[in-house]
């Protein structure tokens, strides 16, 4: 059975995550308030976040500044992109 979450990203209510994304307060958070695709949209911001900063993932400072983006996408409407960034071309 589908659950339907009040996405705070989309502004939608909508299918939510069949499961917290990681464990705790946080996981459970982004578990009850943002949808599946709102997640998607992160993952491939958090990717892109990877790439531009050359994070690596063992770092507590990468750890971090990627919670903190994350806190800012999901929940804040902020989608700013790094200084510089250029989309890929298709």
């Amino acid at each position: 059975m589908t659950r339907i979450v009040n996405c705070v990203k989309l502004g939608v209510a909508t299918e939510g995550l069949d499961e917290p994304p990681f464990p705790g307060d946080k996981g459970m958070e982004i578990f009850e308030n943002v949808s599946k695709q709102a997640w998607k949209d992160w993952l491939g911001k958090q990717t892109m976040l990877i790439n531009e900063y050359k994070l690596a993932s063992f770092d507590p400072k990468a750890r971090s500044f990627l919670a903190d983006e994350r806190r800012k996408f999901l929940f804040e409407g902020n989608n700013e992109m790094p200084e510089g960034y250029v989309p890929p071309k298709d």
